[in-house]
């Protein structure tokens, strides 16, 4: 049993992994359409008419797409204040219980990022830009980052559960950072 929940948090530790992946790939091609929208105006005195609206996708995009990677990395910042007068398992519970809350609000947030991109697939709606952009392509990584961000937390549930069984071998746990700018 144990061997499985290993294998789980392993693969979506993976999965995690290829969406930080591809929030590097976003984050580069919104500097090289920043970069060209540059070079054109300097050079060309022209525009490439999309360079705004669709670095603003990218953005939101990389965003959902980064945020199960940066739990995983333990980059959100936490209100660790808890943390230090709870030690040992109890800190393992506590981090049980803060990750199921977790959890919880991002299946809550799947749901509602999942009915604005359904709405735009059914309605068809285009941007109103000069690229009438169909808006479900950029509207579809809302729903895909929170089901990722849903199944990091759902990681982070299992490794706490086996740190609380004292079974961490073959498993990767980042340890808090202390040293927060100080």
């Amino acid at each position: 049993m144990r061997r499985l929940l290993k294998w789980i948090i392993n693969a979506i530790d993976w999965i995690s992994g290829v969406g930080g992946f591809l929030t590097g790939v976003m984050m580069c091609l919104g500097v090289g359409l920043i970069m060209g929208e540059i070079v054109f105006r300097t050079f060309f005195n022209q525009t490439l008419y999309v360079a705004e609206e669709y670095a603003g996708y990218l953005m939101a995009m990389l965003t959902f797409c980064a945020l199960a990677y940066t739990l995983r990395e333990r980059g959100h910042i936490r209100m660790t204040f808890l943390h230090k007068v709870v030690v040992g398992r109890g800190r393992a519970y506590l981090d049980l219980a803060c990750l199921t809350i977790g959890f919880c609000f991002c299946l809550v947030l799947i749901y509602f990022t999942f009915i604005f991109f359904w709405d735009s697939v059914v309605t068809g709606s285009r941007s109103m830009q000069i690229s009438k952009t169909y808006l479900a392509i950029p509207q579809a990584f809302l729903p895909f980052g929170a089901l990722l961000f849903a199944l990091q937390f759902f990681s982070e549930m299992l490794k706490s559960f086996l740190v609380i069984k004292g079974d961490t071998e073959g498993i990767r746990i980042v340890a808090e950072a202390t040293d927060q700018g100080r």
